[in-house]
């Protein structure tokens, strides 16, 4: 329980101190969510090699996407996902119906506009862990109401 407060400080600590260096002027506010995004993919292929190095090989795409939701994110924010669709041509939802980074914000739209700010961590979190894979993707976040959210992953074919 410890190390889940540590890392929901951490992390709300990453986001103020990009958003706040970028009010000085030392980044451009525009460039906040791809640094934040960015730190989360070199984190995400730090996590997947740690976290596969006694795995077998995965099969397919399908199956790493079911690995990424089931023991990569019950790793990390200690739970599931809770719901993982595909149209099997390379676009996987993922959807977290009490997501961990929001839980601490609101459970209404009160603070709605602000929550692409945490979730862009998680997005480079995804696609690190996929690159890392051998997977090249785009991930992009979707919140309608907090804490919901849903994860999108397209895969993007070599």
């Amino acid at each position: 329980m410890a190390d889940e407060a540590l890392f929901l400080l951490l992390h709300n600590e990453m986001v103020s101190g990009v958003y706040k260096s970028a009010e000085q002027g030392e980044v451009e506010n525009g460039r906040c969510i791809t640094k934040l995004e960015n730190m989360g993919f070199r984190v995400g292929q730090g996590l997947i090699e740690r976290f596969t190095k006694d795995t077998a090989r995965f099969k397919d795409e399908l199956d790493i996407m079911k690995f990424i939701c089931k023991d990569f994110w019950t790793t990390v924010f200690k739970k599931q996902i809770d719901n993982l669709r595909t149209n099997h041509q390379g676009i996987y939802v993922l959807q977290d119906n009490k997501f961990r980074l929001l839980t601490q914000l609101s459970a209404g739209k009160q603070y709605l506009e602000h929550a692409s700010k945490y979730l862009a961590f998680t997005c480079g979190l995804i696609r690190g862990g996929l690159s890392n894979l051998g997977i090249k993707s785009i991930v992009t976040a979707e919140v309608s109401s907090m804490p919901a959210c849903k994860f999108q992953v397209m895969i993007q074919k070599l």
